[in-house]
């Protein structure tokens, strides 16, 4: 082989090995891993250990209090249940009975959330005709 014909492949080989790292580490990345209550309650050592819980959040159990950021509720899945607290306002389609995963730190018998998250659909789903859209009642309070 001549010498830009080896640099030509060298070359082309870093670019590639460089292109799909950038490729795996983007998706590792936005892959959401989380364990769910019961294989929590399974778990030894995990009390203090920063990691992704994920479950259905019990209806009946949200209590929310804006004024003060404060939300607890229960995340449950089919086997066992945990408790979950946090100190920020969750996103707006949280409600009782969706799919939540929760990010944070385990004491053994309190999930303490630092990052809610809502998992839904991406389907839109829209009105059917002659039919009105529901009207949004959102309020922002954050510029009062």
């Amino acid at each position: 082989m001549r010498h830009p014909t080896r640099s030509l492949i060298i070359g082309s080989a870093l670019i590639i090995g460089v292109v799909g790292v950038l490729i795996y580490q983007g998706l590792s990345n936005n892959l959401v891993y989380y364990i769910t209550p019961s294989e929590l309650l399974t778990k030894q050592n995990i009390t203090g250990q920063s990691f992704r819980l994920g479950g259905q959040v019990r209806p009946g159990s949200v209590q929310l209090n804006p004024k003060i950021r404060f939300l607890r509720f229960v995340l449950q899945d089919p086997k066992a249940s945990v408790e979950v607290v946090s100190h920020d306002l969750p996103p707006q389609m949280f409600r009782a009975g969706i799919g939540v995963v929760v990010e944070g730190t385990y004491t053994g018998r309190l999930f303490s959330a630092t990052n809610l998250m809502v998992k839904h659909s991406n389907a839109y789903r829209a009105p059917k005709p002659g039919q009105t859209p529901v009207p949004d009642t959102y309020v922002d309070n954050s510029t009062q």
